[in-house]
């Protein structure tokens, strides 16, 4: 058993249990997610393999979820083709996807930031209105995003006594404090889960698909609104609340996750610490 999915796993487990796509070449892509790890299988295909366990759960739930989802959103999301079955040399399943062409906003020098702020935002606010029949309800196999953000607070608290005089330990306690002190009082909604750079594709510079749902769900939208102080600037982020159309406690529970991802992991020696600090800096610049 391979402990890393690789190309020759993805090439092994196609010529085993797809037969007819067994002569497509298959390659690895550039930029690879943490869940998953994804191989072009010829120019229409792609091949996605759990990168561990804990992400198997993503396989069935996006085969589910994916095509609920794509009819009710104006940009396009992936397209589910074939789903394979563990081997003694890979032990999890597995998914076949359309393959969809973009760049990702972060690496795109034709990007209008404005614009995909706002396309961003009202990509959030459809994918609320996706009728919720038979979504799966926010929980362990969503590692708790469309859940209540209190769900981390243990982590908060931890992370912020490890920081030390590391971080403004006062302000944090407050952007966490408002968060934590808010419900989502409105019926449950569809939510991404982990909108992100690497999950979004641009073409002409404007937005042009979100993919990896591994983490969607049904619940509280805030977790969706990280990306606002991982990516976006502040006229950007003025553009994408707008867009997004949530009320300001949405927006201090949005906060709390973005908190809760930046202290979580600032300390991490195999994370970004440089992305991590940039966050903790716009979360705490000001209100919006």
């Amino acid at each position: 058993m391979n402990d890393e999915p690789t190309a020759d796993v993805a090439r092994r487990l196609v010529a085993d249990q797809m037969p007819e796509w067994a002569d497509l070449p298959v390659r690895t892509v550039g930029r690879q997610g943490n869940d998953n790890r994804t191989f072009r299988l010829g120019d229409e295909l792609a091949v996605r393999l759990p990168s561990h366990e804990r992400y198997v759960a993503g396989v069935a739930k996006e085969d589910h979820a994916l095509p609920l989802i794509a009819g009710h959103v104006s940009v396009r999301v992936p397209e589910p083709v074939a789903t394979g079955s563990p081997t003694a040399y890979f032990p999890h399943p597995w998914s076949v996807r359309r393959w969809t062409d973009g760049e990702h906003p972060d690496l795109d020098a034709t990007l209008d930031r404005r614009r995909f702020a706002s396309d961003l935002g009202g990509f959030l606010r459809e994918l609320r209105e996706v009728p919720t029949d038979g979504g799966p309800v926010a929980g362990l196999h969503s590692f708790y995003r469309g859940c209540h953000v209190s769900v981390y607070g243990d982590q908060v608290q931890e992370s912020l006594a490890r920081l030390g005089d590391a971080v403004d330990t006062d302000a944090c306690r407050a952007v966490w404090d408002r968060a934590v002190r808010t419900v989502w009082t409105g019926p449950s909604v569809w939510f991404h889960g982990d909108v992100a750079a690497g999950n979004l594709l641009t073409s002409d510079g404007s937005l042009s698909a979100v993919i990896d749902f591994g983490t969607c769900g049904v619940g509280d939208p805030a977790c969706d609104l990280v990306v606002a102080w991982t990516f976006l600037e502040t006229d950007e982020r003025a553009v994408f609340r707008e867009a997004a159309g949530l009320d300001d406690d949405t927006w201090d529970r949005g906060r709390g996750w973005a908190l809760w991802k930046a202290v979580r992991w600032l300390f991490d020696p195999d994370g970004d610490q440089a992305a991590h600090a940039a966050t903790l800096d716009r979360l705490l610049a000001g209100p919006a």
